[in-house]
This record gives structure tokens, C-alpha cells and sequence, in this order.
């Protein structure tokens, strides 16, 4: 492996979006080593990812996405929305709820938001390393950066329900349950449309990750505005 295809579609997509979320977060940045223990968690996430994906092969449910796509358009959408999206969307939120929730810092509407986005950055690394063997050198540099912003737009979701909940002292249980329901039916069927048949569903999967993304960066800028006025009130 060239040590250049390496860089581009692994090292720096990290560098550019954990620059991007810290600088999201400049009203009251986390601790740097807060924000690396979550990409290691990412990381390790997307190893619980695939033991669980192996987990299903005993009783017959681990497929080839890629396959189905071929030759079986209807199991291809619920293998998406009932293996995928799940799978995925819960290997990513179970050290936020066991690690993340527990940290110190985490003491803002908008620690959750960037925390998660550290996770599915950590996740996306690993799967963008894991398809540099499938892909020529401009098509992962292109994965590279856009595979990012795919987990991070659905763990944003999850995150924030559960960020209120914890943060108002409420049970996190149910929020986490509700976040968890929504991201992982949007993750899968997003799969779904990628995988079934990428040029002619790209225009509707792309739209559908960037109202997300826009409710995002909403949402952002107005936690982070009432952060401002909330330590200008004190």
C-alpha cells in the first residue's frame, strides 16, 4: 500500500473533520483528550460492528449486501433497515451511553453533538481503511471525506436526544431508544438507496444527508448561541 493512499483518504479527512467539530465547539472546547479517547472508541466500535455483523452468520442472517443489491431488491431493503442501520447505529451509541455520559466535561447541549461526532469519525476511519483495497486512489480520497459525514450525521441524532435527556436529569433510556429507532431506520435506508442502485438513488440519498446535515448545523449554532447568552446572564 502507497503510503500517499494512506494519508489522503484515512489521516486526513480525521485531521479535517476533528478541526471542524473543535472549532464547532470554540465557546467551551472539550478537552483534546476527551476528544481522542472518542475516536478510539469510534475505532473500537467499529470492531463490535462487525462481531456483530459475524454474529448473525450462526443463524443465517449475515448477507452480502452487495449481492442482494443483484438479485433481490426486497431483502436488500430490510436486510438494510433491520441489520445495517441497527448494527451500526448501536455499535457507535453503546460507548457513548457506557463512556461518554460519564466524562466530566460533558456538561452542555452541545458536548453531545461533538463527542458522538468524534465516535463516527473513529468508526468511519476504520471502515474508509477497510475499502482501500476496493477502491483506485480517487475514489477513496472521495469516500474518505464524504464516508465521515454519513455516521456522523446519523449519530448526531441519537446524541442529541440523549444529551437532553442526561443533561435535564431525565432517564436517558427512552430518548436513547427513540434517537437510536430514527438513526438507524435513516442509516438503512440510506444503504438501501446507495447500494441498490447508486446513479439513479444518488440524488435522493444526497438530499436526504443534506437536510440532515442543515438541521445539524442548525441545531449547532443554536446551542451554541444559547451557551453564549447563557454565560453572559451569569
Amino acid at each position: 500500500m502507497e503510503p500517499g493512499l494512506l494519508v489522503l483518504p484515512v489521516i486526513v479527512p480525521v485531521l479535517f473533520w476533528g478541526a471542524y467539530h473543535y472549532h464547532k465547539d470554540r465557546h467551551l472546547p472539550e478537552p483534546p483528550c476527551n476528544l481522542v479517547l472518542c475516536f478510539v472508541l469510534g475505532v473500537l466500535a467499529a470492531f463490535v460492528s462487525k462481531g456483530l455483523y459475524i454474529a448473525l452468520e450462526p443463524v443465517g442472517l449475515r448477507l452480502d449486501a452487495v449481492h442482494l443489491a443483484e438479485t433481490d431488491e426486497l431483502a436488500l431493503f430490510f436486510y438494510a433497515l433491520l441489520a445495517i442501520g441497527p448494527i451500526e447505529e448501536f455499535a457507535k451509541m453503546l460507548p457513548f451511553l457506557l463512556v461518554v455520559l460519564r466524562l466530566p466535561h460533558f456538561d452542555e447541549p452541545m458536548d453531545g453533538i461533538v463527542y458522538a461526532s468524534f465516535i463516527a469519525l473513529g468508526y468511519a476511519a476504520v471502515e474508509n481503511y477497510h475499502y482501500l483495497d476496493f477502491l483506485s486512489g480517487a475514489e477513496a480520497a472521495a469516500r474518505g471525506f464524504a464516508g465521515p459525514v454519513i455516521h456522523i450525521v446519523f449519530a448526531s441524532i441519537w446524541a442529541h436526544w440523549i444529551t437532553r435527556a442526561h443533561l435535564a436529569g431525565r432517564p436517558v433510556m427512552k430518548e436513547a431508544l427513540a434517537g437510536f429507532v430514527l438513526a438507524a431506520g435513516l442509516h438503512g435506508f440510506y444503504d438501501y438507496l446507495v447500494l441498490r442502485a447508486p446513479v439513479a438513488s444518488l440524488p435522493i440519498a444526497a438530499a436526504m444527508i443534506a437536510g440532515i446535515w442543515i438541521w445539524r448545523l442548525r441545531l449547532m449554532r443554536q446551542l451554541h448561541d444559547d451557551a453564549v447568552r447563557d454565560a453572559e446572564d451569569r
